[in-house]
């Protein structure tokens, strides 16, 4: 029968480990792997017999493929007798191949991650190869959260690989001592997976498509490694919080929704108190996701817009832009800081010398920052003149970003405020 709701997301990390494990490259095992899902379709839809176990059936008809080609290849010949060895049964693996936790207790996406963030590729090349391969991020998608051109993206994957393959010769999951080393790197990779998922899937339509979810499960697998890190608590706080208020971030149409129009109502509360319960304990820290935890747990617990502790997490943006200065977490800092403006004066305008001054900054990033960061600056310029009565302005930057913004719901917001559709 054919795959069902998120079994894939459990299958591929599986065989890309074991091939891994056993071709001693990760490059190939991507591609024997890919090679062997596509298979498996083939078989299915040609009315092959039924599939019990997905992750069994393509690791060994990967392991047969990578081993017919290895044959074929005369560098390999003085390996063809270890390598052609027989199979007692070629359908079932050993419980060290398709074991979900087969390395010292480690989650096989884990173990991926960790042998993706290897010291020996440079940093923005890690953060591609694990996006790619173990978070399963397109190279666009990829490209568009670092900031970077799409061949840009594409040509530090092959670096990265090249030099993982270079560097340690076969696959091999690095020890405890090196995970430690490797863990930061890691957790900005889940985060990353989770950013890209919240830009751009604010309502997915099933779970293969809920690249939000996924992020979830490899941070609970993460707490599970690491239960006393403040940053990978305060990353899973992060996901969870942001996952259990996204029932509220569009409407029954599925058009986006600003914040102070969100029905906290509809968000998850028992996701909510998980989370805020992951920012309790994070809240020990001060690196960037604890921090980043303790924003989205203000965000979380206030009872309304204009109750919003709004000065506390401009603070708390301060801190996390001396901690992670980036564009994305400036823009931010200007936004809770114009938001604080404005739940001060309800019935009024703002002291126009400090609106001014955070538009102009705005202005600034929308031109010069990268594109991600750019539409949050036009976002929030948009929002900015809408809110204090220039609509007309507003309606003509709507416009413009409509034609820019990933996610439909938010491009239908964009066309909702610019006047092109009806409320």
């Amino acid at each position: 029968m054919p795959l069902g709701t998120g079994e894939f997301e459990e299958a591929w990390p599986r065989i890309v480990r074991a091939l891994a494990s056993f071709t001693g490259s990760l490059d190939d095992a991507e591609e024997y792997a890919a090679e062997a899902v596509a298979r498996a379709a083939a078989h299915e839809r040609d009315g092959g017999a039924p599939i019990e176990s997905y992750a069994a059936w393509c690791t060994s008809v990967a392991k047969r493929a990578w081993l017919d080609d290895a044959r074929r290849r005369t560098t390999w010949r003085r390996l063809a007798p270890e390598l052609a060895r027989p199979e007692a049964d070629r359908t079932a693996m050993d419980a060290d191949d398709l074991s979900m936790h087969g390395h010292e207790g480690l989650d096989d996406r884990l173990a991926l991650l960790f042998v993706a963030c290897d010291e020996a590729i440079s940093p923005a090349s890690r953060m591609v190869l694990a996006l790619r391969v173990v978070c399963g991020l397109t190279v666009p998608e990829i490209a568009g959260h670092l900031g970077v051109q799409d061949t840009a993206a594409a040509a530090r994957l092959t670096r990265a690989k090249r030099a993982l393959a270079e560097a340690r010769g076969t696959f091999h999951v690095p020890g405890e001592a090196e995970r430690d080393r490797r863990l930061p790197v890691v957790i900005a990779c889940v985060a990353g997976m989770f950013t890209v998922a919240h830009r751009t899937v604010l309502d997915p339509a099933d779970a293969l498509a809920d690249t939000g979810r996924q992020a979830l499960s490899i941070a609970d697998a993460l707490v599970a490694a690491h239960p006393d890190d403040t940053e990978v608590r305060g990353l899973r706080a992060v996901i969870r919080l942001g996952l259990a208020r996204r029932p509220g971030r569009v409407d029954d149409t599925g058009t986006g929704l600003a914040l102070d129009e969100v029905d906290r109502t509809r968000w998850d509360g028992a996701l909510l108190r998980a989370g805020l319960a992951d920012a309790t304990v994070a809240a020990s820290g001060d690196g960037r996701f604890a921090i980043e935890a303790a924003i989205a747990g203000l965000h979380s617990s206030a009872p309304s817009f204009e109750r919003t502790d709004w000065p506390r997490i401009v603070s708390l943006y301060g801190a996390l832009e001396r901690r992670w200065p980036s564009p994305s977490v400036r823009v931010a800092r200007l936004v809770a800081t114009a938001q604080g403006l404005l739940a001060a004066h309800p019935e009024g305008s703002p002291a126009e010398r400090s609106l001014a001054k955070l538009e102009a900054e705005l202005a600034s990033l929308e031109k010069g920052a990268p594109a991600y960061a750019s539409r949050d600056a036009s976002l929030a310029l948009a929002d900015l003149e809408w809110r204090t009565g220039r609509r007309e302005h507003a309606a003509e930057r709507y416009r413009d970003l409509a034609e820019v913004m990933p996610a439909e719901p938010l491009r239908r917001f964009c066309l909702r405020r610019a006047g092109l559709t009806r409320p």
